[in-house]
């Protein structure tokens, strides 16, 4: 078995960029920080679906193209694909200067907080194209050690819910900022471009 490290490293950098990103989940786990209201429950039903979906992702994809080995390549090109689109979207997003909208009146009970956070976390489409199909396809490229991507990446979006509910009050000047998304989202489109050249050239089963 080849080293961990790989493996786990670019499943947690793969799930910092393309959870990093302005969007209403964000929006909303930011917004119940800076009130101050629910800010547990609503960092670790956010966190636990996204993880649940990436472990979902992995295991389901992973014994898919184990019985079928030929998908492996296609997927290698399509997830190769996807991040050159991902990160051509983030430099259009740099240059369209948006900034994280956290106004507006969150929820009143810990009941509708959760039910905010999962409807935020699994009715949002994108969000099975990123951790179900991409990460799952993704960390196939890996192996038997695909799981150590997975937990990588689990451990991203753990980290980035908890971080950014408990870390509102300090985030909030920065994430208002247009300037500070132009620069994240610039950072993000180059590691997207470099990880799909990485992906193009990683040996298959690595």
């Amino acid at each position: 078995m080849t080293s961990v490290a790989p493996a786990l490293f670019s499943g947690l950098v793969m799930g910092l960029t393309l959870i990093v990103a302005i969007g209403a989940q964000n929006a909303f786990v930011l917004r119940q920080g800076l009130v101050g209201k629910f800010v547990l429950p609503v960092a670790m039903v956010s966190a636990f679906l996204d993880a649940t979906l990436i472990v979902l992702g992995v295991a389901g994809l992973g014994a898919l193209l184990e019985s079928v080995p030929f998908l492996l390549g296609l997927v290698r090109w399509l997830g190769a694909g996807y991040l050159v689109w991902f990160g051509i979207l983030s430099l259009k997003n740099a240059r369209s200067g948006k900034s994280m909208d956290v106004s507006g009146k969150g929820p009143s009970t810990a009941r509708t907080a959760v039910i905010a956070a999962a409807t935020f976390s699994l009715l949002n489409p994108h969000v099975y194209l990123d951790t179900v199909v991409f990460l799952g396809a993704l960390a196939a490229q890996f192996g038997d050690n695909r799981w150590w991507f997975a937990l990588g990446a689990s451990v991203a979006s753990i980290t980035w819910f908890f971080g950014l509910a408990y870390g509102a009050k300090a985030l909030s000047p920065y994430v208002k900022n247009p300037r500070f998304w132009r620069v994240l989202d610039t950072v993000i489109a180059f590691i997207m471009f470099g990880l799909a050249l990485g992906l193009i050239l990683m040996p298959l089963g690595h």
